[in-house]
């Protein structure tokens, strides 16, 4: 088990909410991860939150300065199975110097846009 500082599982908790609102964002569990999803497609990857992993944020970021700059993180990283070539980063939460809650928001923002439709970017910006 790995012990996770509250205000961790707190920063994590508020990127989860905030993707949640993103529009036709869903949430499910394959492979015993949380994910968020729109058009049946992952925009991120919230890990498990059991204990047996140190907790992470993973997000697509296309642009190269986001990118670059999310590999900047302590301990951030290509993600795993190949996802790092599409650029995908995977980023620790309880790492000194981590990213903020409202960083990693605009990161899953970033990440959604990659994924979603335009129609649904659209909507999102129009809000």
């Amino acid at each position: 088990m790995v012990a996770v500082p509250k205000g961790v599982l707190k920063k994590r908790e508020k990127v989860r909410e905030f993707a949640l609102t993103l529009p036709d964002a869903v949430e499910e569990f394959p492979w015993g991860e949380t994910v968020i999803k729109v058009n049946k497609k992952i925009f991120v990857f919230l890990g498990v939150d059991d204990g047996s992993y140190p907790p992470g944020v993973g997000v697509k970021l296309k642009d190269e300065a986001i990118h670059a700059h999310a590999m900047l993180s302590p301990g951030a990283e290509p993600s795993g199975y190949g996802l790092g070539r599409a650029g995908w980063v995977q980023v620790p939460l309880a790492e000194k110097g981590a990213p903020s809650a409202e960083l990693l928001c605009d990161w899953v923002e970033e990440s959604y846009r990659v994924i979603a439709t335009k129609k649904l970017i659209a909507e999102l910006d129009a809000r």
